[in-house]
């Protein structure tokens, strides 16, 4: 017969997912993995229902609040981590921060052709890279200093048996890493920590660090472990700075459903092009882009320079720096330095760019937009802006939308003017 316990389970639980080791131990396995697994599809409006109901047949309310707070994890996690979701842990943070399968997939190939059969995972995390390598048929040896942390990558990665975990930081590894001889088949991942524990912003999210001196295990220490391993790869945060790309390696931007996920920093036997690259997925799987030899963009001398054709590229591209490649492909000109909008004549299908066609070229002048949007009965303004300061919603309330049309403008920057372009999808 079941213990009987309190009726209100604990809220800290149910509010931020923090979970210790004993917990993870007791919900990955037995009586909590049998509950986990049973629970229903989450629906925020059933939760506390289903709460009681649980604690009324005789589960721990412990247990009750993080078999929940589990599954609103998971129901988050699933476009990250797919159908395998329903076999993992998560914490908060690793729902937000780990690195998607699909792209955890990429890591993993580029230490398979590097000839990597045993990498070194520093910074595990709930273990989505580890478990993409592992996946991969890479040995992964795992590591993450929090000790909570290291028992949720344990069950994530109890699937594979090539795979191990433990708890240490990656300065107390650093000395065990093969080196010489010793390190052929060997790599090395890190993910530096680029949130401050504790700090949270007004949404509960862990505070974001964005500066390279700040992140942990230092980049001095990302720099030596690269250097004792064949091949090594270093997650990063998109606005790595360009000027900070080590000699000889290469720093490849990922973007996946059009958002800027990461910079990459790949060494040794791992790195392909070296310098600045961008990899982009699209419909119809991922187009990696290089540095075409040209330098920067030209940009444009006079607003009627701009041609028939307006290529705005994606964003790992533009955070590549890599708009002067879109220039040549397409045989064009930057608006205005900086702005990583492309005018040109020429139709060019590109994957990773989206191309509009200009319609007209208007001055950034309210009055005069209030007459345009007039002429056209626009009722309905999508405004993109890019290189220009701007309130997009007052500019939508002084222009006075009454009418039944639509239309899509694109402020930007010409010739170090701002302007506002009329364009038309293609």
């Amino acid at each position: 017969m079941r213990p009987t316990y309190p009726a209100r389970a604990p809220r800290a639980l149910v509010d931020n997912g923090v979970m210790g080791p004993d917990l993870v131990r007791r919900l990955s396995s037995g009586e909590g993995w049998g509950l986990l697994q049973a629970l229903p599809p989450y629906d925020e409006q059933q939760v506390i229902a289903l709460g009681d109901r649980l604690r009324g047949e005789g589960f721990d309310p412990e247990l009750v609040a993080a078999a929940l707070t589990q599954s609103r994890l998971r129901a988050r996690g699933r476009d990250k981590f797919g159908d395998r979701v329903d076999a993992m842990l998560l914490t908060p943070d690793g729902v937000e921060q780990a690195t998607r399968s699909e792209i955890a997939a990429r890591h993993a190939a580029r230490f398979v052709g590097a000839g990597v059969t045993r990498v070194w995972d520093l910074g595990c995390g709930i273990g989505a890279d580890a478990m993409g390598a592992a996946a991969a048929g890479l040995t992964v040896s795992a590591v993450d200093s929090d000790p909570a942390t290291v028992a949720v990558a344990e069950v994530n990665l109890r699937g594979w048996p090539s795979a191990r975990v433990r708890q240490a930081t990656v300065e107390e590894v650093l000395p065990e890493l093969p080196h010489g001889p010793d390190a052929v088949g060997c790599g090395a991942w890190l993910d530096p920590a680029r949130r401050v524990p504790g700090a949270t912003d007004a949404g509960g999210r862990t505070r974001r660090i964005f500066r390279l001196e700040e992140i942990s295990p230092s980049w001095d220490t990302v720099r030596e472990v690269a250097s004792r391993v064949p091949a090594a790869g270093a997650k990063l945060s998109p606005a790595f700075p360009h000027a900070r790309v080590p000699e000889g390696a290469e720093a490849q931007w990922t973007s996946y459903r059009g958002e800027a996920l990461e910079c990459t920093v790949w060494w040794g036997d791992a790195v392909r092009v070296p310098g600045r690259t961008a990899a982009v997925h699209t419909d119809d799987g991922w187009v990696e882009i290089h540095d075409a030899g040209t330098g920067p963009a030209p940009t444009l001398a006079t607003a009627e320079d701009i041609g028939g054709w307006l290529y705005e590229p994606d964003r790992a591209v533009l955070q590549a720096g890599l708009v002067g490649t879109l220039a040549a492909a397409v045989q064009g000109s930057e608006l205005d330095g900086g702005v990583g909008y492309v005018g040109a004549d020429q139709v060019t299908d590109l994957p990773w760019a989206r191309r509009w066609r200009v319609l007209e070229v208007l001055p950034l002048h309210p009055k005069r937009l209030r007459s345009w949007a007039r002429d056209h009965d626009l009722g309905r303004l999508t405004i993109k802006k890019r290189g220009v300061r701007l309130d997009a919603d007052e500019l939508r309330r002084q222009l006075r939308l009454k009418g039944s049309a639509e239309a899509v403008v694109v402020v930007t920057r010409i010739v170090g003017r701002p302007v506002v372009l009329h364009v038309q999808p293609h």
